[in-house]
């Protein structure tokens, strides 16, 4: 069963006279439970396909099914509702509020998905996601008192507190050191191979994409390579 199907996708950004395709054609199918790495060189239009993948932008032409539904034309509340259920998003700047504890941190999807969750529900949930990540015993701290690889776990419990079938990566290692990017790895294939979650991640870092299961390489706003990885080939 695919969880993604992308046919044809184009993106093509208007910038008064001047015409810029970033995306020309993007045809690709990911399994549920596939933990695939998406590369290529700046301006290769990786990010503008993660942004189209996560909702966050629509594509100019072309299909998106996303488990099943059509995603590329629904209305903007419709994708916020899509994002909130199907998604979670972990960026390079781990994106916390800087004076927020992080069960608040983690119980914030709860509280604003529309679920009519209590209070007390949404603070065991956000306890129990912190505890999964190994932060049972920093739910009280604030970034400013949490490393990077702490917050950057925060941000991945935040991420997953709705359960939701896809994460969606944008250089999650990106602002870590050697050894918190083992750790943080070994946490995305933990979640990817215990719990099914299918993980897309943005990354330049070669290291990073070999811990994948499948690399995706762009070039001009196409698919230049995707390969399957070996196990035990990295």
């Amino acid at each position: 069963m695919n969880l993604i199907e992308l046919r044809d996708i184009r993106k093509t950004f208007f910038l008064g006279e001047v015409v810029l395709p970033v995306l020309k054609g993007i045809s690709l199918d990911i399994a549920k439970g596939d933990m695939v790495a998406l590369t290529g060189a700046s301006g290769s239009g990786k990010s503008t396909l993660m942004n189209t993948l996560g909702c966050l932008d629509r594509p100019t032409s072309g299909d998106y099914l996303l488990d099943g539904q059509e995603a590329s034309r629904l209305s903007n509340d419709e994708r916020a509702l899509l994002r909130n259920q199907k998604m979670g998003f972990v960026f390079q700047n781990f994106n916390l509020l800087p004076r927020t504890m992080a069960q608040a941190q983690v119980m914030m999807p709860l509280l604003y998905g529309g679920k009519h969750i209590s209070q007390r529900e949404a603070r065991q949930r956000a306890a129990a996601m912190l505890e999964r990540v190994g932060l049972a015993d920093r739910m009280d701290h604030q970034p400013s008192q949490l490393s990077g690889g702490q917050q950057q776990r925060v941000a991945l419990a935040r991420a997953l507190i709705n359960h939701p079938p896809l994460l969606l990566a944008d250089e999650p290692t990106g602002n870590l050191d050697s050894q918190t990017t083992r750790e943080v790895l070994a946490l995305f294939k933990q979640l990817n191979e215990q719990d099914g979650i299918t993980i897309l991640i943005v990354t330049h870092d070669p290291k990073v994409a070999a811990s994948c299961k499948r690399v995706i390489r762009m070039a001009d706003g196409l698919i230049e390579a995707d390969e399957r990885i070996t196990p035990g080939s990295s």
